[in-house]
This record gives C-alpha cells, sequence and structure tokens, in this order.
C-alpha cells in the first residue's frame, strides 16, 4: 500500500465536502499534520547535545518548514472559502 491509498478514502470523502481544491488542500493538512507528529516524536531522541533540551538543528529547521507549510495552506484554504460565502 501506497501513501496515497493510505490517504485516498479520506481525501475522496475531503473533496466531496468541499469540492476537488478545497477537498486537496484540507487532505494537505492531515497529511502535513501526520509529518509533524513524526518529526515531533523523531526529534525526542535527537538531542542538540549543545542545548540536550532542543532537539537538533535539522530537526529543528524540518518543523519550522512543514509547520509553515501548514500555515501557508491553511490560509489558502480560508480565502477559498471566504471567496465562497462572499
Amino acid at each position: 500500500m501506497t501513501i496515497r491509498d493510505h490517504y485516498r478514502e479520506k481525501r475522496e470523502r475531503y473533496e466531496f465536502q468541499m469540492g476537488a481544491a478545497r477537498g486537496k488542500l484540507a487532505m494537505a493538512l492531515d497529511v502535513l499534520n501526520d509529518a509533524i507528529a513524526l518529526v515531533g516524536s523523531h526529534a525526542i531522541y535527537c538531542r542538540n547535545s549543545g542545548s540536550p533540551e532542543k532537539p537538533k538543528m535539522d530537526i529543528q529547521i524540518i518543523m519550522e518548514e512543514l509547520h509553515e507549510s501548514k500555515h501557508l495552506i491553511a490560509g489558502a484554504l480560508q480565502e477559498l472559502n471566504q471567496g465562497r460565502k462572499g
């Protein structure tokens, strides 16, 4: 089973409920949330030797990029939804 197969049913449900573009964006948010959770759990074991309370720098950068992507997609979805109402 590929990752696309894993998310197919959920994506189809989102697309049916929200339309194709909004459904795909909603699904992308779900995938990003899953990725953030996985990287976050990995960060527990990959500690920075200089600052043990923080994860290694590469994990920090990955988390920042994932969060930025999440905010961009959420913003686009919000704009689309406002356009639908307005």
